[in-house]
């Protein structure tokens, strides 16, 4: 078998494209795989074109890893987080031709299941009025579709320090988020790698009473030195990683011991089984993993695989219930949230166990997406006029 070709489409929405791409083979098999690019859809349309030519046509898909080692290393470049996208929706792509093949699931290729659930947790939720009460009311609604965790930033257009102002406003949302949803369901608290350590380690103690699940990306991701500061400050699991796009990137985080809980994105860091080998170092290091999945569902029944076959794996995120959930169409078989759980349990289903619907698709064309985390209602994505 071998690959004849790929295709390309963008789903567009305000705020995000999601690109989707299938690899077509000469037996008829297709796969497919996604990547959600902020502000780069383009650049990364633009890196598969070249890399069609030069690395993918003729590939056995079947060969995953040897696709992977030329695309990464075979233009003598670092790759960054366009050709770790890029090579990660063509990998994608090809585990699900793979099963397709075969005739099994890609978790049964990755050494079988260890569980046959992983848990859920909501993100895009509180896409609404900034206030307690309506964060109260957002929340109460994400309990009662079924899911026992959420996760929500509520620093407005924090950067660097916060206020004491705008502290007690931040602490009256998570308040009254913890009221809405109980004692037992778990509470991420999402920093977005706004803060100062100083700052964030006072924001940590001042939220502590509301038992945050973790503390994620405290502070900006480039100095590792300042999250060590954090973590050895705050009294909760400390979480990061979506912005590292390759694995071996992880390896001084992974020395530190400054996080328990990593984030990968699969479909920025190369895909199925670079997660899959992420995974497995982290479990050396008695760290547990929590894909960013701010994708499609195409994305969450790839970050499914990894889940379903790793001892180490916490708990998937999931936005597509609340934030643009109309484009859940776009893909047959979708993974579903089960509500008498909230977790996505596990398919037999050959390949990724999804197929895209190329027409529906094309009822969501791309846009001018943006995601400006520093801006006045960030949170609602829905962006006007300049945002």
């Amino acid at each position: 078998m071998r690959i004849t070709g790929i295709s390309t489409h963008v789903v567009g929405t305000p705020w995000r494209n999601l690109t989707y791409v299938q690899v077509h083979t000469d037996e008829g098999i297709t796969g497919v795989g996604e990547t959600r690019m902020l502000g780069h859809t383009d650049a990364l349309l633009g890196y598969l074109k070249e890399a069609q030519a030069n690395h993918i046509l003729g590939s056995d898909p079947f060969a995953v890893e040897d696709l992977v080692k030329r695309m990464k290393y075979g233009d003598y470049g670092r790759a960054g987080e366009i050709v770790m996208s890029g090579i990660a929706v063509i990998e994608m792509a090809c585990w699900d031709i793979k099963g397709k093949a075969l005739g099994v699931p890609v978790w049964q290729l990755l050494g079988g299941k260890v569980t046959d659930k992983v848990k859920a947790y909501a993100n895009g939720w509180y896409t609404t009025e900034r206030t307690p009460e309506a964060y109260h009311k957002a929340a109460q609604g994400v309990m009662e579709r079924g899911y026992r965790a959420l996760k929500i930033d509520p620093f407005g257009t924090g950067h660097f320090e916060l206020d004491h102002e705008q502290t007690l406003y931040a602490v009256s949302l998570i308040e009254a988020v913890r009221d809405a949803i109980g004692p037992e369901a778990e509470l991420m608290l999402e920093m977005h790698g706004r803060f100062s350590p100083a700052t964030a380690v006072r924001l940590a103690k001042e939220l502590a009473p509301f038992k945050p699940a973790w503390l994620e990306e405290p502070v900006p991701p480039e100095n590792l030195k300042a999250l060590e500061k954090v973590a050895a400050k705050v009294d909760m699991p400390v979480a990061t990683g979506e912005r590292i796009h390759d694995r071996i990137e992880f390896r001084e985080l992974f020395e530190s011991q400054a996080v328990d809980i990593i984030q990968p994105d699969v479909g920025h860091i190369g895909g199925i089984w670079e997660t899959r080998k992420l995974a497995a170092t982290a479990e050396t290091h008695y760290m547990l993993v929590a894909p960013h999945n701010v994708g499609g569902s195409v994305l969450t029944a790839a970050s499914l695989q990894v889940g379903f076959t790793s001892p180490n794996f916490k708990i998937l995120e999931h936005f597509n219930d609340f934030a643009d959930a109309e484009i859940k169409k776009v893909v047959k078989g979708a993974p579903q949230v089960n509500p008498e759980d909230g977790c996505f349990h596990i398919s037999d289903a050959p390949g990724l166990g999804i197929e895209l619907d190329v027409d529906a698709a094309a009822e969501f064309p791309q846009q001018q997406a943006r995601f400006d985390l520093w801006a006045e209602g960030w949170e609602q994505r829905k962006p006007k006029g300049g945002q």
